[in-house]
């Protein structure tokens, strides 16, 4: 079984309207710009993302949010350095956005992958973030009940990848990536480099290819670093 497509066009055919998808990055590490822009190309709309960042300049996520294809954004950090798209898109009402700390973003993704209905945190206790959710004295200190973050979609950006889809990430482009890949149900993932199977030491593998559906190699003119 050969998890690797000849495009990102194919990769991304069949993503939907409405759907929600994860987006692997910590600023530009592990952003995979290469598949963002070929969803804004497909042209999938009302789309929730759940991503660190709310995408800089006008590549990317800024780009499908200046296009009006995403409805929703789950997100710690939405603005940033050259930030333009989604101050605007959230200032007109057009985005609707949720901020969660990022801590609790990780583990919501995580929560999602491992099967898990939800878990109590002390962070956000007391503070707006908080209102509407259960809450709960544990061992003499507020916890807020958080739930899952689910997707239809994640895409993800990784270092290398064998046919199996056994996946391997580069310092901080590891990020979000590995519990993204689990909480999906279809992940799709870009590389720098195809590898060989047997090129990656089992004890190395970040990502089993289980949770990866496909692969496609990065356009070298469109990628960051991963």
């Amino acid at each position: 079984m050969d998890k690797f497509v000849p495009t990102a066009q194919e990769a991304l055919a069949d993503v939907r309207d409405g759907s929600t998808i994860h987006v692997s990055g910590f600023g530009s590490a592990g952003l995979p710009v290469d598949l963002l822009e070929t969803l804004a190309e497909q042209g999938a709309r009302d789309l929730t993302i759940v991503s660190n960042n709310g995408g800089t300049g006008d590549r990317g996520l800024a780009r499908l949010i200046a296009a009006g294809q995403v409805s929703r954004l789950v997100a710690s950090f939405p603005r940033g350095a050259d930030t333009k798209a989604f101050d605007e898109a959230f200032a007109t009402g057009r985005l609707e956005y949720e901020c969660v700390p990022q801590g609790t973003l990780a583990e919501r993704i995580r929560a999602a992958g491992a099967g898990i209905g939800g878990f109590f945190t002390p962070t956000s206790y007391g503070t707006e973030l908080a209102e509407g959710k259960e809450t709960r004295v544990i061992n003499g200190r507020g916890h807020v009940f958080e739930k899952p973050l689910h997707a239809d979609v994640a895409l993800v950006r990784a270092w290398g990848a064998d046919a199996l889809g056994n996946v391997v990430y580069r310092k901080t482009g590891r990020n979000f990536g590995p519990v993204m890949c689990t909480a999906a149900t279809t992940t799709v993932v870009s590389v720098e480099h195809r590898l060989a199977i047997g090129e990656i030491d089992p004890e190395h593998v970040v990502t089993p290819g289980i949770f990866v559906d496909r692969v496609v190699v990065d356009d070298p003119h469109l990628a960051v670093s991963a």
